[in-house]
């Protein structure tokens, strides 16, 4: 029974991979560049987002956004403001994003002309890591107050960041935030990451983040995550198994030493 099981959560994914692939081939045709977006919930993820795309019309880029989440289109409502095209996209009790629900929405409503698409995924940091949605990068955010060794208790999602970026930076002195151990544990799972600093109260980091994200849409070069983000298995397991048997720390060894890819 569970081979059975196992199968059929094989059969899923490749069938999400395979679309991922086609998807990101299309966009790619169309000049288009997706920044997936993940965090738990109550990061910040949905006010730096909105300081970011107000940032980008203000600047006349021509950036979209479509945000995810079980119930309600607040998020779509607050991003909105920002005055860049926004959709809302409700997953009807599903944890994640999976890559047909991306692709259904750049058929039917991605504005003509838009270059970035920014993908805020569901407030979540175990099942989302597992689905590529045929992103050119992906963002991995935690806020200050969330621990030092967040990345170490969801190594999936940290380990296949493109960019991980830190929040709410404003309140690290009194949530009495180690920095130096964050940063540690980061390197530990995801050796060689940017790590960014953002505060969307102030401003801080905003016109860093959307500069990162439109060099990469410009063709600059990626970092390469020793955790693919297209696994071979969805489980709620926090060791991943397209590690092909190695830990996250043995991926993250592997890379550095240029043996994994």
């Amino acid at each position: 029974m569970c081979d059975s099981v196992d199968e059929v959560t094989q059969a899923v994914l490749a069938k999400n991979d395979d679309l991922a692939a086609s998807l990101r081939a299309e966009l790619a045709r169309r000049g288009v560049s997706v920044a997936n977006l993940l965090s738990s919930p109550g990061s910040g993820k949905t006010e730096l987002l909105g300081r970011v795309l107000a940032r980008a019309v203000e600047r006349g880029i021509p950036v979209a956004a479509l945000t995810a989440d079980l119930a309600t289109d607040n998020d779509a409502h607050r991003l909105a403001r920002s005055g860049a095209p926004v959709k809302q996209l409700l997953t009807d009790g599903l944890c994640h994003l999976e890559a047909r629900q991306l692709r259904g929405h750049v058929e039917s409503w991605l504005p003509e002309g838009t270059s970035l698409l920014f993908v805020e995924n569901v407030g979540n940091l175990v099942c989302p890591a597992s689905y590529d949605l045929g992103e050119s990068l992906r963002i991995v955010l935690m806020a200050v107050t969330e621990g030092e060794d967040k990345p170490l208790k969801y190594p999936t999602a940290f380990g296949s960041a493109h960019l991980v970026v830190l929040t709410k930076t404003d309140l690290a002195g009194p949530a009495g935030f180690d920095q130096a151990a964050f940063a540690a544990n980061i390197q530990r799972v995801n050796p060689g990451v940017e790590l960014m600093f953002s505060c969307a109260r102030t401003g801080d980091g905003v016109d860093t983040l959307l500069d990162r994200v439109l060099a990469v849409r410009d063709g600059a070069a990626v970092h390469r995550p020793p955790l693919a983000p297209r696994p071979h298995s969805h489980s709620h397991s926090q060791t991943p198994t397209h590690t092909h048997g190695h830990t996250p720390e043995d991926a993250a060894s592997g890379l550095a030493a240029g043996r994994v890819s």
